[in-house]
């Protein structure tokens, strides 16, 4: 009698594989609610971290809902069982997807341009009537403001622009001298790119800014200007430049599709903080005929680009 009552008491006593069982099916939803939260936090703190937030957000999350996703159904095929934990684990998962969204549909950095500072406000970086083909703060009128070191950029062209061409030539602002759009140092300059074939996208992922400059302003923030032409850069990286001196010609080298120059404001040194992992910060213009933040865009009429964007002109001081 007192065997029998041992045997049964073993038999209800959870062996330790039923215990670790009772762990790990916990694993899948507290990994998924743990990374969210991890992310959130990131996100809130801002800076850099925010900016980590974010784009882990769109790959992190959505990967280890996919994977769960899997291993759920194949759970439910093989067990042929529900329960109150699965299902809410399979929700969770299917809310992890979500972000993957953003990569389909991109928006804007979620950075607002009242609360954001330092700003920079500095004079046009030509001398001749530009076109904005991107600019502004809104993701319809500057396609730069769904990455974060490039919130508030504009490229700027001149006319004739959008040509289709495939010669340089073809295009006014090729050639053009680009100045200083403001008093700073020198902190990088870079030539030997060379100039790529306008009218289609280079997809130069290996040097994207092409030849280009960068200058350091007061606020210890810095102008970035790129796409200069081959062998015009004239200035080195330790000079001082001063405002509407000339710092090179437009060209089309780097990750761009036809001559224009391209300029943003960022937080952290470009060389240390390379690609979208630094702060955009707002640019705005002055001493030019036009808005503050002038605002580019187009839109396509018989598969042709439109270009609606502002057209400024600097009028000096």
């Amino acid at each position: 009698m007192q065997q029998t009552s041992l045997n049964k008491n073993e038999q209800e006593r959870p062996s330790a594989l039923s215990r670790l069982w009772r762990i790990l099916r916990w694993m899948p939803i507290t990994t998924m609610l743990l990374t969210s939260a991890i992310l959130l936090v990131l996100f809130l703190l801002g800076g850099t971290n925010k900016i980590n937030g974010w784009f882990l957000s769109q790959l992190l999350t959505p990967a280890l809902g996919l994977i769960f996703l899997v291993v759920i159904i194949i759970y439910v095929i093989v067990k042929r069982r529900f329960s109150r934990l699965l299902i809410m684990t399979l929700l969770v998962a299917v809310l992890s997807l979500f972000p993957i969204i953003l990569l389909i549909k991109p928006v804007a950095y979620p950075a607002s341009i009242a609360s954001t500072t330092p700003s920079a406000t500095v004079r046009l970086p030509a001398n001749v009537p530009l076109k904005v083909l991107w600019g502004g703060d809104k993701l319809e009128n500057n396609y730069h403001a769904k990455t974060p070191d490039q919130r508030w950029a504009y490229d700027l062209g001149v006319a004739p622009y959008l040509t289709g061409s495939s010669n340089l030539e073809d295009y006014g602002c090729y050639g053009i001298p680009v100045v200083a759009p403001v008093d700073g140092l020198v902190t990088y300059a870079h030539d030997g790119e060379p100039d790529m074939t306008p009218g289609v996208l280079s997809k130069n992922f290996q040097a994207p800014l092409g030849n280009h400059a960068v200058i350091q302003l007061k606020t210890g923030t810095y102008l970035v200007i790129a796409h200069l032409k081959e062998g015009s850069v004239v200035i080195k990286t330790g000079n001082t430049v001063q405002e509407g001196q000339v710092i090179g010609q437009c060209g089309n080298s780097g990750n761009t599709s036809e001559p224009h120059i391209h300029i943003h404001h960022q937080r952290q040194d470009p060389v240390v903080y390379p690609g979208d992992l630094s702060e955009g910060l707002p640019l705005y213009f002055r001493d030019h005929d036009g808005a503050p933040m002038p605002e580019g865009g187009g839109h396509m009429e018989e598969d042709k680009v439109i270009a609606t964007g502002d057209i400024v002109k600097h009028i000096g001081k």
